[in-house]
């Protein structure tokens, strides 16, 4: 067996095994992924098949993310998997490694290192009720703000700076990004994108619930036909009180997890992270 970083052709190949295991990826996460890593996606390949992949993308020198980890079906128990497990760890070395684990591999991964921090739930509804804010902020498509201020902004609820990642999701086909402001500046950021089933919203970022509301009502009204879908940290209790208000419901849930130390972040600000399946 061989890995290596995948080509741009190569990950459209990974996203389809994404879509069968269930995890609806988006229609354009490739290259906004790509953006923030170029190398960031491994392939790992017998005899010039390809049979699975994971993804392990750095943002600086001192954070990363690892996810998109898939054995195809017919290639799983035979080493494969803790192959790709051990370049991706090792290319994400030395620093703070985050995953979203789903229930199954947890345990695997306390036991290669990883501490719980929190649930994250996926929320979804066929046609999610946009919520009543009496006194709203003012909503505007977030190009109209320097992108210096947004990715600013930003950086306060992620664990690093992903300016490269941030450019590309907020101009991406058919995405939808919105801030709210303020004379004093930003009071919150969101974005929507149409995925294989619907779309999602992610990330959701504000100041105040009034504020998370506000962005949801209107990344609502933008939303494509069918589904929509938040993923959200379960200790912010606000945001599950606005996905139920929405009338959706849990449809898949992961746990954060953290190798190294957890980055201290606004979990009351986060009412939606930006993906499980990339990071």
């Amino acid at each position: 067996m061989t890995i290596r970083s995948m080509r741009r052709e190569e990950l459209d190949l990974a996203l389809d095994w994404a879509a069968a295991e269930g995890w609806n990826p988006g229609l354009a996460d490739a290259d906004c992924f790509l953006a923030a890593d170029p190398s960031g996606f491994l392939l790992a390949e017998v005899a010039g098949e390809p049979v699975g992949c994971v993804s392990a993308v750095r943002y600086g020198a001192g954070f990363g993310f690892l996810g998109f980890y898939i054995v195809r079906p017919g290639h799983r128990g035979r080493g494969h998997g803790l192959a790709l497990w051990r370049a991706a760890m090792a290319r994400l070395a030395p620093g703070t490694v985050g995953l979203d684990g789903v229930v199954a591999q947890q345990a695997n991964y306390r036991r290669s290192g990883f501490a719980l921090l929190h649930r994250n739930i996926r929320y979804g509804a066929a046609r999610p009720v946009a919520p009543a804010v009496p006194q709203a902020p003012r909503i505007c498509p977030a190009g109209e703000v320097p992108f210096e201020t947004l990715a600013a902004f930003d950086r306060r609820f992620f664990p690093a700076a992903r300016g490269s990642f941030l450019r590309t999701w907020i101009a991406a086909p058919g995405h939808v990004a919105r801030v709210a402001t303020a004379p004093g500046g930003l009071l919150g950021f969101a974005a929507l994108r149409p995925c294989r089933e619907g779309s999602k919203i992610g990330p959701l970022f504000a100041q105040d619930g009034a504020t998370a509301r506000a962005l949801f009502a209107a990344l609502l009204a933008e939303a494509p036909p069918g589904p929509v879908f938040i993923d959200l940290p379960e200790p912010n209790a606000d945001a599950i009180a606005l996905a139920r208000e929405a009338g959706m419901a849990p449809a898949f849930e992961t746990a954060r997890m953290y190798a190294g130390p957890a980055p201290a972040l606004p979990i009351d600000g986060t009412y939606g992270i930006t993906s499980f399946e990339l990071g």
